[in-house]
């Protein structure tokens, strides 16, 4: 997401995912299956919100990638290894993300980390993974920053930081794509644009705002809405005012349910829009009001639907989580999964040993991964974004998310 910033394991071809076969082991750097039979442990850290309002979403990625890693330990994908999970919660908090990175690279069995959710938290993070050579693959950031650098706007592309790989397409296709959908599909020409002020919101916002006046569509006024607040009515009536067509979110489900009721309660009868950020049952949960004809944007096509997918949704209701996959779940057993083959390459480079500098071989590898994941074809290019460039367009009906439109975005 998403903003946002902290992405099946067991079959080739029947379950949409390659199966790893190689051999590794780093005890006492050697490597190879051990003769007492145990197995070395290879952590994949997990970091995202598991508590606050946005841990539906965290403790979905959580589950997805221990999912991962069971499966991974279920088939022996990797003979002599042993995958284990270590998730941390940074609550949607930067200095949090931060402070987990650190203890992250402090465990020299981590070999990867999947997360975070949050672009903001992604930020505090990087350097942290990069100073150590650790691999970081976000299922849900969307920021195009930080992968392409702060100038990617103005057509200078330069990756920060080589060791951030992302699951999840940027806001420059996610924008594009909601403002192509508002003005063509839906017939807006009058949108009131709303940010809360966050790396992915204001991101996002900036981004749609720029594709629909491109497109002929007319932006009448702009708002800023403060994140963990409750009170948007000063917003709403400045939307009412400006007889706008629609609106445009840039932020989380938290606050954009409470301002697509608050809007309408000012009688106010037009759709809101946002990013996958907005794109969870908690959103329409949020609003007293009925959310019918609100609108959202999210990365890829629905789970539900999708033939790679069957397996992995199986096998998550198998296992009994607590907690629905929700919307990054495939996203996040694809990046675990990225991890695990990236360990497999490391390995089989090796002569079947993992090598002394396991971290910095599973950050090569991670470039030059290709397989058929959860969510379709998983592969990075050359900042680490996923070549993957589907989207979907959701709507509210009867009271739940319907996809109403997919599509491969093509600039």
């Amino acid at each position: 997401m998403r903003h946002r910033s902290l992405l099946v394991l067991t079959t080739v071809i029947t379950t949409g995912a390659l199966t790893l076969t190689a051999c590794g082991s780093r005890d006492e750097a050697k490597g190879g299956d051990k003769s007492d039979g145990k197995k070395t442990v290879v952590v994949i850290g997990v970091d995202a919100p598991l508590t606050g309002s946005l841990s539906a979403l965290g403790q979905g990625i959580k589950n997805s990638v221990d999912l991962a890693a069971k499966t991974a330990n279920k088939n022996n994908e990797v003979p002599g290894i042993e995958f284990k999970v270590e998730a941390l919660d940074d609550q949607a908090v930067p200095a949090s993300g931060q402070a987990n990175a650190t203890k992250l690279v402090g465990n020299k069995d981590v070999l990867g980390v999947v997360g975070p959710l949050n672009s903001g938290v992604a930020q505090q993070m990087q350097g942290v993974f990069a100073s150590a050579n650790l691999a970081q693959v976000s299922p849900a950031n969307t920021n195009p920053s930080l992968s392409q650098g702060d100038n990617w706007g103005k057509g200078e592309f330069k990756r920060p930081f080589p060791t951030y790989f992302r699951t999840a397409a940027t806001d420059v296709v996610q924008g594009k794509f909601a403002a192509q959908y508002l003005f063509k599909d839906a017939g807006k020409k009058k949108v009131f644009v709303v940010d809360d002020k966050q790396t992915y919101g204001a991101g996002l916002a900036a981004i749609f705002s720029d594709e629909f006046k491109k497109l002929g569509g007319e932006v009448v006024g702009t708002d800023h809405v403060t994140v963990k607040e409750t009170d948007f009515s000063s917003t709403a009536d400045k939307v009412k005012s400006s007889g706008a067509d629609s609106v445009y979110f840039g932020g989380q489900y938290p606050e954009g349910g409470l301002l697509a009721d608050q809007i309408k309660k000012t009688g106010a009868n037009i759709p809101l829009m946002g990013g996958d950020g907005i794109q969870d049952p908690a959103f329409i949960s949020a609003s007293g009001e009925a959310n019918e004809g609100d609108l959202s944007t999210s990365i890829g096509y629905p789970v539900e639907k999708l033939p790679t997918a069957k397996q992995f949704i199986e096998d998550y209701k198998a296992a009994g989580y607590k907690d629905p996959y929700a919307a990054y779940g495939g996203y996040s057993y694809d990046a675990g999964w990225a991890v695990v083959q990236a360990v497999k390459a490391a390995v089989a480079a090796n002569g079947g040993k993992l090598p002394t500098d396991a971290r910095a071989k599973v950050v090569e590898a991670l470039g030059k991964v290709s397989f058929e994941g959860v969510t379709g074809k998983v592969a990075f290019d050359q900042y680490g974004d996923t070549t993957n460039k589907q989207l979907t367009v959701y709507k509210v009906e009867g009271g739940k998310w319907i996809d109403v439109k997919s599509d491969t975005f093509n600039e």
